[in-house]
């Protein structure tokens, strides 16, 4: 309960908090004893923000109930320290699901507040684009139910700015109808990189929208790059599948490929290990990529040379149908997202390679993002959502009490 995923952390308290009451006094006991305070529900954590050293770290993993509250229009209602293995599995009865990630062990709150890029989501978006209601805890200890009509700014902000404006118990999401899905995993070499991922990028923009494909690079036998792909088709349909992922076929010399049909709830399963800071590659950075032409691709390639890994996620279809200005997540022309993670001894060397990178870059991803400097904050708040966050910062915590994240700064932008 102290450490996340990437990050040890050494807080005063871990509070596993019970309900809202119990968050309400755990607030009002941090902003008495002036200690740093996170809030974490449960999952990995990535970024490390879900900890501190000295501080108090307040644990929503006992609010983690996954109800159906209306199987035929797809309302569920879901605690934010449950973890999305738990959630697909709850709803995999209903014939349910709501895209998630990539892995069952995340927590709920950390992903639906801040986008949630997940395996369909270019056939039903983003997390956030499915929630319709919120529930938290404020800064002054009051609690709220907000959606479009009740605090429809609140709302606003928690799709993808959330963790600044309150402790998040309960979310409310449209889940659509999944009977389950294609999972093809193709390895293929990658030892020309750059042309690996352009070809890579190219397929994914010629599928149907049923097609979301990860692909992560990592270093195979005899330190040749390789590169792996997991490509959903949202469907059971293996013919159907296998037609709508035939551009993947050429990307690159094939080493592996498997294609089955299977529940998504067994693609993301539950897992409820303790998180022990086993991931020594806590230096991550975060891009989003409207295109993967041959000199954004051979400036990933050289970034890859200082990560210990690089992964690639589709994003575009379903998700760019949503308006930039619905809410805070507002990259919605993009149709890539790009993450590297290196050692801390490392750090500096995949920075003055991602520099390159940058002209090919429009946006981040915060989770991914372990920088939070100003550069970063406008990145992933573009135009004119970061004002307007900064205002709304100004009336619902004005005394900055979530401020372990992406701070918003006091005053003008």
């Amino acid at each position: 309960m102290r450490h996340t995923y990437t990050r040890p952390g050494s807080p005063a308290a871990v509070l596993r908090v019970r309900d809202e009451q119990d968050i309400a006094a755990a607030l009002a006991y941090a902003r008495r004893e002036h200690l740093p305070l996170a809030v974490r529900s449960g999952g990995h954590g990535i970024s490390g923000r879900s900890t501190n050293d000295g501080g108090l770290v307040v644990d929503l993993s006992l609010l983690a109930s996954v109800t159906v509250l209306d199987a035929g229009s797809g309302l569920v209602r879901v605690g934010a320290g449950a973890r999305w293995g738990d959630v697909a599995a709850a709803l995999a009865p209903h014939g349910l699901a709501v895209s998630s990630g990539d892995t069952g062990d995340v927590g709920v709150g950390g992903l639906a507040t801040a986008g949630g890029i997940g395996l369909m989501s270019r056939i039903h978006g983003l997390t956030v684009d499915q929630m319709r209601a919120a529930e938290l805890v404020l800064a002054d200890g009051s609690f709220v139910r907000t959606d479009d009509l009740h605090d429809p700014d609140l709302f606003w902000a928690v799709r993808g700015a959330g963790a600044n404006f309150g402790v998040a118990t309960a979310f409310e999401f449209r889940a659509s109808p999944v009977d389950g899905v294609c999972v093809d995993v193709s390895v293929y070499d990658a030892s020309d990189t750059a042309a690996t991922l352009t070809r890579w990028g190219e397929a994914v923009q010629a599928s149907p929208r049923e097609v979301t494909s990860f692909l992560t690079l990592v270093t195979g036998e005899g330190g040749r790059p390789v590169a792996q792909a997991i490509t959903v088709y949202a469907g059971t349909d293996l013919e159907a599948a296998s037609r709508a992922m035939w551009h993947l076929r050429s990307v690159g010399p094939l080493l592996h490929n498997r294609l089955s049909a299977t529940s998504y709830h067994r693609l993301v399963p539950a897992g409820h290990q303790p998180q022990r800071a086993q991931q020594p590659l806590s230096v991550t950075r975060s891009g989003l990529l409207h295109r993967l032409d041959t000199a954004a691709t051979q400036a990933i390639a050289a970034v890859a040379e200082a990560a210990g890994i690089v992964q690639l996620r589709s994003v575009g279809g379903a998700v760019n149908d949503m308006p930039a200005a619905a809410m805070a997540y507002a990259h919605r022309s993009q149709n890539f997202s790009l993450m590297a993670a290196t050692l801390p001894a490392f750090a500096s060397d995949l920075d003055r390679r991602w520099e390159a990178l940058t002209p090919h870059v429009d946006g981040l991803y915060l989770s991914f993002e372990t920088r939070t400097g100003t550069r970063q904050l406008q990145d992933a708040f573009p135009g004119p959502v970061l004002p307007r966050l900064i205002e709304l910062k100004a009336h619902y915590d004005p005394e900055h009490r979530f401020d372990n994240n992406f701070a918003l700064p006091a005053g003008s932008a």
